[in-house]
């Protein structure tokens, strides 16, 4: 039955009502007496408020699937309002979450083109920085320490101080290429990567630890990308914005196949901060190979990042994510 039908047929049952009860052995009066005109509002409370019940009843699949419209995030996949309802409004519904899975599939598939054109853009950046930037300041650093060998004492001071700069500004100029493009990540793998990740954030007042369990499967290179990224916005979070003086970083298998990323830290949490750019960049990342991913309180206070691949989302990014898994955070 159409909602049309189901309102026309609530409204006729309580006219009909209406109407018995002046066709019933009930008089009024003229003037209308004071007994009668309290029947006669007790009765119209009682149509007013069953008519308000029934339409309640009627449209209650109705404000379900409105409050599913107005909570719906394509960056929080997989949620769907139940088909509940006779006719138009479960087809409503139905509608609802067709569209709900095109639009995933569509941002799913646009976002990987864009993080993967960002990709490439940040290994040529990283490139441009080591070959020419990095280049240019190592021959710069071997002119001035020749010049400083030959010139005379005080402008030997001078030349020292310009060196060592210069010495500090390269090793900075590789730092950043490194964070643009890990090579660690695609000479010697995740673990290595993670580590070698954990010690650079590592300062005199943050302490970062990794803890690698080693998995009985390797990832892919997509899935690696994926966690490498993700663990990398993680630390850039706990160590820029969260007051944090401890920061662990765990890798380990899931019980049942897969594999759990775990960023945690002793900061001040999250609190009621809306989810910025890093945090919704690390959603991209994890739709692109059907990864899990939570964002929230630590069971100890501060907060964690929880990224959780399973076997079936392993076997999807081999097949269709190997090209789409990169991007800046």
């Amino acid at each position: 039955m159409s909602l049309y039908w189901r309102i026309f047929l609530l409204s006729a049952v309580v006219l009909a009502v209406a109407v018995a009860l002046l066709l019933g052995p009930v008089t009024v009066s003229t003037p209308v007496l004071f007994g009668e005109a309290l029947v006669l509002l007790g009765g119209l409370a009682a149509m007013l408020v069953v008519n308000a019940v029934l339409l309640r009843v009627g449209l209650a699949p109705l404000a379900r699937l409105n409050r599913a419209m107005a909570t719906a995030d394509l960056l929080k996949p997989g949620t769907r309002p139940a088909v509940t309802g006779p006719g138009e409004i479960a087809a409503l519904t139905r509608t609802f979450n067709a569209m709900l899975d095109r639009l995933e599939a569509e941002r799913a598939t646009s976002s990987g083109r864009v993080l993967t054109a960002l990709e490439a853009e940040r290994k040529r950046i990283a490139q441009e920085l080591h070959d020419e930037v990095g280049q240019t300041l190592t021959a710069v650093l071997l002119q001035i320490k020749h010049a400083a060998d030959r010139a005379p004492e005080p402008v030997r001071t001078d030349l020292h101080q310009a060196q060592e700069t210069t010495r500090a500004s390269l090793d900075e100029i590789r730092r950043i290429a490194r964070r643009l493009r890990p090579g660690v990540l695609e000479e010697l793998g995740l673990h290595s990567a993670l580590r070698s990740l954990a010690a650079e954030f590592t300062t005199s007042r943050l302490g970062v630890t990794a803890h690698i369990t080693p998995g009985p499967r390797r990832l892919g290179p997509a899935a690696e990308l994926v966690l490498y990224r993700v663990a990398q916005e993680g630390l850039t979070n706990a160590a820029r914005h969260s007051g944090a003086t401890r920061v662990e970083v765990h890798l380990r298998p899931l019980p049942h196949g897969g594999t759990r990323l775990l960023v945690r830290d002793n900061g001040r949490g999250l609190g009621d901060a809306p989810e910025g750019a890093g945090i919704r960049g690390m959603r991209e990342r994890a739709l692109l190979i059907g990864a899990g991913l939570a964002v929230g309180a630590g069971p100890h206070g501060g907060s964690q990042v929880r990224l959780e691949i399973h076997d079936s989302a392993q076997d999807g990014a081999h097949d269709g994510a190997h090209d789409s898994a990169g991007a800046t955070p």
